[in-house]
């Protein structure tokens, strides 16, 4: 069906208007609005050119080069914000890139083993991409670097290359650890006063239309602040006080995050002393001030008022106290496995999914194929595809199919720069300040999106490859054919032969997070042994069962937000889902809210209705696990019940979700 559009105009004759670009491409051609983060752009383009011009003062310009993509890679690799997370960010991938440089310099100019070698590099790349963040960057590093190794004529002997590399990518750590000594807590204790200020946020939009918005922003600002704070916990030996104080203070945001969804029930807005309050504590946080808290509160009167007044009484107590007690901790979500032991978890889990399976031999199919194909037909500097195909088929990028036509694009638009720069600027010294402009260009344009970001580090790999092949302005058309040939094997083979690419798991995901919530009602509502132990085993299983449930819900929304970068259908049936995301959003909130009611006064509710209540939330999972769209749902009844019950809210946001699925399906 045609997208073009007429208008009538009052002579009565239709004027046509051109078709428009499809939405899922506008949306990803559409700069983000994340700051630019100046430092990490300071960074880069010293990263970036020193090494250059150290390889020029010693006239081994092919030296600096490879020092130079070292540094490319560390700086592509430091995303995250606290210091210990950078070292691992940046550290641990150099480890997997050296080893990836060295088995391709080995397998160079070895015809159809160069093509085997690469291959299984990518089976093995493509499964450990799937264990985090840092093995996804690992497994890049590790399959970029083999190409590299395998097409380029690197200096010898083999352990250069690897050397000179790591380097680079050790440099940009130096530099990004220079600031350490100054500000080593500020990232961890900024994103806990961010959680209390978007909590702050929440609880000023509560009883209005903009709550859940909101609600989700909290949800995000507590994610990754645990991340934060628990990743460096794992790696302190012993007990440092400022990190048990920052954990003691993020812990306490829990009852006021539970007792948030309690008062947006009540549909009217809170008293604004209470949001100020939140925010005057997100501020003592971020200065570490202390001393005994001043807080001018409402008084309160039903259960969900005296569940946040109690909340932001012991949050106040907590966020001001100078020494905390280093052995009796309130470890709400439990202590984390240590590294060893979650790394052999990591290990195991990739072994068994299938998931990584799908994933390493979907890339092992595409470099396969690109190498062979480069192998047949003479295609000049044949690297740069097998290059496309790893940087297209990255697994936390997004859409696949969004990503080819993106990379596409953005190599088109870097070919530009480099073009220019290649044409105009003479090779040798004028290569440094180059650099340093088009290094800092590369976390500027990342934060605007992976067409921007492919834009960025195109002319900075085409101004490298020069100084390795000195080839100069011929490079230019080999690299977008290349592109295009990379692109398109990742369209095919990639895309295409997996009919897995072609459908959203929105209502797989969606399904196991109601299963979840089905498991925290009966936790939260479940009868409990009567000694303290078991009161307090319950209370942390239960926190550990809701903030599974935030967390799977995130998980929700980051696929949903990617399927709609699929174009038609899956685009088109990824949105048919959302009515539903945001029911379950609300039937979790409302669970929430009639537990903080029980613990502070409300009658529990009868064991016949909690059961009711698990049944009904296992039966609309094991309904969305069946079905492609909510439209082919055949949503059942709701027994009636008490309407005065704390569990009352609960059944009426299980309704809803029923009768979403109803008005869809006529």
């Amino acid at each position: 069906m045609s997208t073009e559009r007429t208008e009538h105009i009052p002579s009565g004759r239709p004027r046509h208007r051109p078709p428009a670009p499809p939405a899922w491409l506008l949306k990803g051609l559409r700069p983000s609005t994340a700051p630019i983060p100046w430092a990490a752009a300071a960074r880069a383009g010293i990263a970036m050119a020193a090494p250059l011009a150290v390889g020029f003062a010693l006239n081994e310009p092919e030296y600096g080069a490879l020092v130079s993509m070292g540094a490319l890679s560390g700086v592509i690799g430091d995303t995250a914000d606290a210091y210990r997370m950078r070292v691992l960010n940046i550290a641990v991938p150099q480890l997997f890139g050296a080893v990836g440089v060295a088995l391709g310099t080995l397998v160079y100019g070895h015809g159809w083993l160069a093509v085997g070698a690469l291959t299984l590099i990518a089976l093995v790349s493509g499964m450990i991409s799937s264990i985090g963040t840092v093995a996804s960057v690992s497994g890049l590093l590790l399959l970029l670097n083999a190409v590299v190794g395998a097409g380029l004529p690197l200096p010898q002997p083999w352990w250069t290359a690897p050397l000179l590399l790591s380097a680079g990518g050790l440099f940009v750590l130096l530099l990004t650890l220079l600031g350490w000594p100054l500000r080593g807590r500020q990232p961890e204790r900024a994103a806990v006063a961010a959680t209390y200020r978007a909590l702050a946020d929440a609880l000023d939009a509560a009883g209005g239309p903009d709550y859940d918005e909101r609600r989700r922003q909290v949800t995000h600002a507590l994610n990754q602040a645990y991340d934060l704070v628990l990743g460096r916990r794992a790696r302190v030996h012993g007990r440092s006080p400022a990190l048990v104080r920052m954990l003691a203070q993020l812990n306490v945001v829990i009852p006021l995050v539970e007792a948030a969804p309690a008062m947006h029930l009540r549909g009217r807005p809170l008293p604004p002393e209470i949001p100020a309050a939140v925010r005057d504590l997100a501020q003592a946080v971020e200065e570490g001030r202390t001393g005994k808290p001043v807080l001018d509160l409402p008084a309160p009167h039903t259960p969900a008022e005296r569940a946040l007044d109690a909340a932001l009484q012991h949050a106040a107590a907590i966020v001001h106290v100078p020494e905390p007690d280093l052995h009796n901790i309130d470890d709400r979500l439990g202590k984390p496995a240590a590294l060893t032991v979650r790394a052999r978890r990591a290990v195991r889990d990739m072994m068994l999914s299938g998931a990584s399976w799908r994933y390493g031999l979907r890339l092992a199919l595409c470099i396969g194929l690109a190498q062979t194909l480069v192998s047949v037909v003479p295609v000049e500097r044949s690297y740069w595809v097998a290059l496309t195909v790893t940087f297209v088929l990255k697994p936390d990028f997004g859409s696949v199919f969004s990503r080819a036509v993106l990379r596409a694009l953005g190599t088109a638009a870097g070919l530009v720069i480099a073009a220019a720069v290649l044409a105009e600027v003479p090779r040798g010294w004028w290569d440094v300040p180059v650099m340093v402009v088009l290094g800092a260009l590369i976390p500027a344009f990342s934060a605007k999106g992976y067409a921007f970001q492919t834009a960025a580090i195109t002319p900075v790999i085409l101004l490298l490859s020069d100084l390795l092949n000195h080839q100069g302005f011929d490079l230019i058309r080999p690299r977008l054919l290349d592109s295009l040939i990379g692109c398109a094997i990742t369209l095919i083979a990639g895309y295409l032969l997996w009919p897995e690419s072609w459908h959203t798991r929105i209502g797989h995901r969606l399904a196991d997070t109601v299963d979840d919530a089905a498991r925290y009602v009966e936790r939260a509502f479940g009868t409990h042994p009567d000694t303290d132990a078991g009161r307090q085993a319950a209370r942390t299983a239960r926190l550990q069962a809701r903030r599974r449930i935030y967390r799977e819900m995130s998980g929700v929304r980051n696929e949903f937000q990617r399927a709609l970068t699929e174009p038609p259908p899956t685009g088109v049936r990824a949105a048919a889902w959302w009515p539903l995301v945001v029911a379950v959003e609300r039937i979790v909130d409302a669970t929430t809210a009639a537990r903080v009611r029980v613990n502070h006064g409300a009658e529990a509710p009868a064991d016949e209705e909690v059961a009711i209540v698990i049944s009904d939330l296992r039966a609309l999972a094991e309904g969305v696990r069946r079905v492609r769209t909510p439209t082919q749902l055949r949503p059942a009844a709701l027994p009636p019940g008490d309407e005065a019950s704390v569990l009352a809210p609960v059944r009426q946001e299980l309704a809803a979700a029923r009768a979403i699925a109803a008005d869809d399906d006529h």
